[in-house]
């Protein structure tokens, strides 16, 4: 037999209490009784029947656990790898703070909106690497997030399509079944300057996963702020960077994508919140569990029984 609680100092409390009161109580009687010359024994058969359903409530209290349930646990929700760019042109001011903070910002209102699936966290520049595995943890993903800096990325160019192949190797690998539920949320600038293998399209559009691509940024732009002022190019000119909007859009055309824009400081990605809602469940995990269930009912109920015996059931204190 397992116990969901241990006895506390308040039912310690209370069984010293009872057996005060009732040696007390023997010692009143009997005294009396010696006084009457006669005898009070027909109390002792009270005292065992109270002693037991004090013991069988104090039981339940307990919390008593025996015998063996199996139960089978199903953990439904999404697979979601997030691909943050971290190129130098992320730092720029277009969207105040900066394009970046805007959108840790919006990722950790995202991750809350959608409790009970797995998010991945990819960072790209001219690379892409994982930051942060598969996990339905929302707190250590907030943590990853936070510590996102363009500083993380050893090089300062921009190759949409290295996270792309990195989240579809990620995306494969973490399920046999190809049917399974696959999202993709790629934050970037469009200012890409790498090469697509051509078939990459086709491998997404085959193995069912469509992007869903956010720009971030205005067409206007804006300069880039370094801690040694403007960035500049190497020919040492000032860098004017902007949303890449049509490159963007093809992109999206040629994968089956979605695009929307975080193009202001008060934009938000309620749109993709409600996008990947409406995507179909997948199963995360399933797993069956033996446990013991709490049985504090039955002591319960051989209480009760006993107290309405005591309550019906009365006894000459004194024989005269």
């Amino acid at each position: 037999m397992n116990w969901n609680h241990s006895l506390t100092q308040t039912e310690y409390l209370f069984m010293a209490v009872f057996v005060l009161l009732y040696g007390y109580y023997f010692f009143r009687i009997f005294r009396v009784a010696r006084l009457l010359g006669t005898s009070a024994w027909a109390t002792i058969p009270k005292f065992f029947l109270r002693t037991g359903y004090l013991t069988l409530l104090v039981v339940a209290l307990l919390g008593p656990s025996f015998g063996v349930v199996e139960k089978e646990l199903i953990s439904e929700g999404k697979d979601i790898y997030i691909a943050v760019d971290l190129s130098k042109s992320m730092d720029a001011t277009d969207i105040p703070p900066t394009r970046l903070e805007k959108v840790k910002f919006e990722l950790k209102r995202l991750i809350e909106a959608l409790p009970g699936n797995r998010f991945g966290l990819l960072v790209f520049s001219t690379e892409a690497y994982v930051h942060a595995p598969l996990t339905s943890d929302q707190g250590a993903l907030a943590l990853f997030i936070q510590s996102l800096t363009t500083r993380l990325v050893p090089e300062s160019g921009t190759n949409i399509c290295s996270a792309v192949a990195l989240a579809l190797r990620k995306q494969l690998a973490e399920t046999s079944d190809l049917n399974q539920t696959k999202v993709l949320v790629l934050l970037t600038d469009g200012e890409d300057f790498g090469e697509c293998d051509p078939a990459l399209a086709g491998q997404m559009r085959r193995y069912g996963v469509a992007p869903f691509v956010v720009g971030v940024g205005t067409e206007t732009g804006s300069t880039v702020p370094t801690p040694k002022g403007n960035l500049r190019d190497k020919d040492g000119n000032i860098v004017h960077t902007q949303l890449n909007r049509t490159y963007l859009r093809q992109f999206v055309k040629d994968t089956r994508g979605s695009y929307l824009e975080l193009a202001s400081s008060s934009g938000d990605l309620t749109p993709l919140v409600s996008a990947i809602q409406n995507l179909e469940n997948r199963l995360i995990d399933q797993r069956k569990l033996e446990v013991t269930t709490n049985k504090y009912y039955y002591f319960l109920v051989a209480a009760l029984v006993l107290i309405a015996i005591d309550l019906l059931v009365t006894v000459r204190t004194f024989k005269l």
